[in-house]
């Protein structure tokens, strides 16, 4: 096992170590120590130039990131053949750097201005590095148990090939060709039992050849015909299972037989129709459920782009064969740190300078599912920031880009709006009115092109407004695609089972407002808000068929359902998953409301407010649609949605976006 592990700057600041047993924690703390005498002899006094220091019984292995001017170390005892440690390096190197990338850049900077007395010692000292680099150690002992464990299994498959039977079990080879081995007494398999088998399958044969002919003939080409076979076994019949029959006309069918019938999921307990335990589990994920504040708001969690389990994901591929080696030739900084490389050397940045580096920016940009012309964009904006600065050597460089790249995803994703629904329902609800005037409940279009999960989505947001204590009625004005009414009112019959906070009291609290199929979605909406105002519900959801950006007549009439009822929300919906079409859909989306909202009659131009992007778990870290959105409209992302329960719905956090995008 190892003695020591531990990750330092060249200047001599300790970033992270771990002692695994009592005996070596000298080795980082005496002067005379293994590891001292390393960065002594050989980094300072440059004595070695090998990866490998033994002293004292111990063995010291390290590598180098120059870019970052870091260490790593690892010592053991020499007596111990530890293969892995080449591979944990090297995992070790390329993890550190994916994890703190920007931490690191950021601390080496300030130790270069350090050593030239821009900034005080003391600043350094003061850091934090306990919590900078939290989650580091459970990293570390995953990586470390399991390339421990792969050893292991290495070392066991060689004794298992170099392993030979004994002596007295080998058989010296015979001179004599007529020589033949002997059946053994006690083998299980005697002659009897292997003609009974040849005799079986030899039945089976003939039985396939009187059904589909030719067994006879296959039976005798593989010789079967030649073997004696016992008296005493007669051939097996074989059975045919025949399909049983069902029962239709008058004839009478039991309780029993129509719930065997009965294929569908959501199979009721007893004779009122509620909802079971287990299927109320299936519908809501408890690890997903969202926190109440003091107040007794049910907010919904927000989506953090986590490194963990991108961690797992290289630690897995890690333990294969040459997986280690593969992650690490990858380079230590990344596509954007090997393009700030370029810029090196203290000077004054010009176009030239920065071209090749937008470029790979741009690029990098479009793999996270950026749009081009957003990147393209975007890169300029870069650009411009950075002509005519004067940076540094390359850590002051490479944090000047990365900044300014920040800075600029920061701006565009900020909200210009804000993205509290809640708050503009209950402002909206708590207006005073005029006494002959009733109030108007708070109405949500919700529009996208087929197929991204308006429905579902819809239904999401329901839950989280019956959490908040909301009466919500919701529109079936998708009177096109067959099943879309039915969809909606298996949901609300889930919803109004859930409740608020998972207990079953939630009756009245949702209802489908609906007229069937081929009817004016216009009209159905106008009638959904009417009969919502008379019955006191808060909100209303209206589900509105999908259509493609292109289709003009739809477009119209979802133009004429918006400008007839003047929704307070206009929410389009959009799929994580998409590039360049984010854009094309949702330019002419919000050019078409507008247009033909304007054209109708009202004079008001009305487009899209807010987006609700769906399947958000399927991208990892390309959360580019989101700055492609976000950039085209200029309005916010209320929600995203992450899974396929009502609780799977997630608040977006500028710098959750941000870092997902610069994570390399």
């Amino acid at each position: 096992m190892l003695d020591h592990c531990s990750i330092s700057h060249k200047g001599g600041l300790v970033l992270w170590s771990r002692s695994f047993t009592p005996d070596a924690a000298h080795l980082a703390s005496s002067s005379a120590s293994p590891v001292n005498s390393l960065i002594r002899e050989a980094l300072i006094e440059g004595r070695t130039t090998e990866e490998q220091y033994e002293k004292d019984g111990y063995a010291v292995k390290w590598t180098f990131v120059n870019d970052l001017e870091l260490i790593f170390v690892v010592a053991y005892q020499r007596i111990l053949q530890l293969t892995y440690v080449n591979d944990l390096l090297a995992a070790l190197k390329t993890l550190f750097i994916k994890y703190f990338e920007p931490f690191l850049t950021s601390l080496v900077a300030s130790l270069h201005a350090v050593s030239t007395a821009k900034v005080a010692a003391a600043e350094i000292t003061s850091w934090n590095f306990a919590k900078a680099f939290e989650g580091w150690d459970n990293v570390f002992d995953k990586l470390l148990k399991g390339l421990e464990d792969k050893a292991a299994q290495d070392r066991k498959a060689r004794l298992r090939t170099v392993a030979r039977p004994p002596l007295d079990e080998v058989t010296p080879p015979s001179d004599d060709q007529s020589t033949a081995p002997s059946l053994s007494s006690d083998d299980p398999h005697d002659e009897q039992q292997i003609a009974r088998n040849v005799q079986a399958l030899k039945n089976r044969l003939r039985g396939r050849g009187g059904r589909r002919g030719g067994g006879g003939r296959a039976a005798s080409r593989i010789g079967i015909d030649s073997v004696p076979s016992s008296e005493s076994e007669s051939p097996a019949k074989t059975k045919i299972k025949t399909k049983a029959q069902r029962k239709w006309g008058d004839q009478p069918v039991t309780e029993s037989e129509m719930a065997s019938l009965d294929y569908s999921l959501d199979k009721h307990d007893g004779l009122n129709g509620s909802v079971g335990s287990h299927e109320l589990q299936a519908l809501v994920d408890q690890s997903s459920l969202g926190t109440r504040t003091r107040d007794g708001l049910y907010e919904v969690k927000d989506w953090e782009f986590s490194k963990v389990e991108e961690a797992d994901e290289f630690i897995a591929n890690a333990l294969q064969p040459g997986g280690v080696k593969a992650a690490a030739s990858s380079g230590s900084l990344g596509a954007l740190g090997s393009l700030f490389a370029r810029l090196t050397g203290s000077k004054v940045l010009t176009e030239q300078d920065l071209k090749p580096v937008l470029d790979g920016m741009k690029q990098h940009l479009m793999k996270k599912n950026v749009a081009k012309e957003i990147a393209d964009k975007v890169c300029e904006g870069v650009g411009e920031s950075l002509v005519g600065k004067k940076v540094g050597g390359f850590q002051t460089t490479n944090a000047a880009v990365r900044m300014a790249l920040s800075t600029s995803l920061t701006r565009i994703l900020t909200p210009k709006t804000s993205t509290d629904l809640l708050l503009s329902i209950r402002t909206k609800l708590s207006s005073p009115l005029p006494s002959s005037q009733q109030r108007m409940p708070y109405s949500i279009t919700f529009v996208g092109v087929n197929g991204v999960g308006k429905s579902t989505n819809l239904s999401k947001v329901c839950f989280w407004l019956i959490q908040n204590g909301l009466r919500v009625l919701i529109a079936a004005c998708d009177t096109f695609r067959s099943g879309a009414v039915e969809q909606l009112r298996v949901h609300v019959r889930n919803l109004s089972m859930l409740g608020v906070n998972g207990a079953t009291d939630s009756k009245g609290r949702v209802e489908l407002f609906e007229r069937g199929y081929g009817k004016d979605a216009a009209a159905i909406a106008k009638e959904a808000i009417a009969y919502a105002r008379d019955n006191d519900f808060d909100v209303v959801l209206i589900d509105t068929a999908g259509r493609m950006q292109d289709n003009e007549p739809l477009m119209r009439a979802l133009a004429k359902l918006v400008s007839v009822n003047n929704p307070d929300k206009i929410i389009f919906v959009g799929e994580a998953l998409v590039g360049n079409e984010a854009v094309d859909q949702l330019t002419k989306f919000d050019r078409a409301l507008r247009d033909f909202s304007s054209a109708s009659g009202s004079g008001k131009a009305r487009g899209i407010d807010g987006m609700l992007v769906t399947k958000w778990d399927t991208v990892d870290d390309k959360v580019g649609a989101a700055l492609s959105m976000t950039y085209v409209t200029g309005q916010p992302i209320i929600f995203v949605g992450c899974g396929q329960t009502y609780t799977d719905l997630r608040q977006l956090r500028v710098a959750n976006v941000v870092q997902a995008i610069l994570n390399d």
